[in-house]
């Protein structure tokens, strides 16, 4: 029997935390951050990571266990999520994959396949270099020429996935955009329940100037200088993050503090934009917008869970709870 899954995502400001500790111990669950930045140490405000308070006991995996000098990319996750599932499947109990990196999620949910070319290639390097001498724009404008679904798909921002797209090209001849069409269209080895929580455009552009207020007011300026004292520079990929390279920007002379502040909100709104286009396109999703249950958590936990039960993935909820799928 397929072994059970639950996965709770949506876009970044939405309220996947709270939910998440509520669904976790409803179905006897332990989470799986599937967040890029929060796996860092000492990178806590800018993530908005969750508080050990927060947790209310619930264990997780995937928070606070690189240093930010350490890459992390899709394949390293998938290697760690799966061992954290075997951890919480031998217990009896359910993973819940919580974060909003899609891609992060298709990987583990389908169960893609990224061993073909994961060594480092010297076309890698060719590319990497290209990176620092033209430009990300130069380099998605390879992309555009040879993959323009891949292009489409990627921002030209995120360099490690266009040199990834540009470097699989090279090396067997085919677009990566069809090989990942052919990996997601793999039937999943898991029992599972893809939900996508979600929030009235305006609301939830609210709610993200206002967790930006919040982190500015809980220590982001601070949180960051002392990264940028520790060594960690702007060069390594987690001081990309959103929250760091704007911060950086304003610490290094830049920019103003208020335009620091203005283009991080900005850029977390599209942020927020482009997750949910990915979603959008994620087959089998269960959407959970939230002013259909009136902003009520108990009614928004309840529907999840019937989801659950009607899928197979739970028996009952709480001290009823039997899995069902896959022990």
């Amino acid at each position: 029997m397929k072994k059970p899954l639950i996965i709770l995502t949506g876009p970044t400001a939405v309220g996947k935390t709270k939910l998440s500790i509520a669904l976790a111990k409803a179905v006897n669950g332990e989470i799986i951050s599937a967040d890029s930045m929060q796996v860092y140490q000492y990178m806590d405000i800018g993530s908005a990571k969750i508080k050990k308070e927060e947790m209310q006991g619930v264990p997780h995996y995937l928070i606070d266990v690189l240093k930010p000098e350490e890459e992390f990319h899709v394949v390293r996750f998938q290697e760690m999520a799966k061992q954290a599932m075997k951890e919480i499947y031998a217990k009896g109990k359910i993973p819940i994959l919580t974060g909003g990196t899609g891609f992060y999620i298709q990987a583990v949910v389908k169960d893609i396949d990224f061993s073909e070319n994961t060594e480092k290639s010297e076309i890698r390097s060719h590319l990497e270099k290209l990176a620092k001498e033209h430009g990300s724009e130069y380099l998605h404008q390879k992309l555009l020429e040879v993959d323009p679904d891949s292009a489409k798909k990627i921002h030209a921002n995120n360099v490690k996935r266009v040199i990834r797209a540009l470097e699989y090209y090279e090396l067997t001849g085919e677009k990566i955009s069809l090989h990942n069409e052919r990996e997601a269209a793999k039937e999943s080895p898991y029992c599972y329940a893809y939900f996508v929580l979600n929030d009235l455009r305006e609301k939830l552009y609210q709610r993200i100037d206002a967790r930006v207020d919040e982190m500015l007011k809980e220590g982001l300026i601070q949180e960051v200088e002392k990264l940028s004292k520790m060594g960690y520079t702007r060069n390594l990929v987690s001081m990309q993050g959103l929250g760091y390279k704007e911060i950086l920007a304003y610490l290094e002379g830049e920019c103003s503090l208020e335009e620091a502040i203005y283009i991080l909100k900005r850029d977390t709104r599209h942020f927020a934009k482009r997750q949910i286009t990915w979603f959008k396109r994620e087959p089998d999703v269960i959407w959970v917008n939230k002013p259909e249950f009136g902003y009520e958590d108990e009614k928004i936990l309840d529907y999840m869970l019937e989801n659950c039960e009607k899928r197979g993935i739970i028996h009952g909820r709480n001290d009823e709870y039997v899995p069902k799928a896959g022990n």
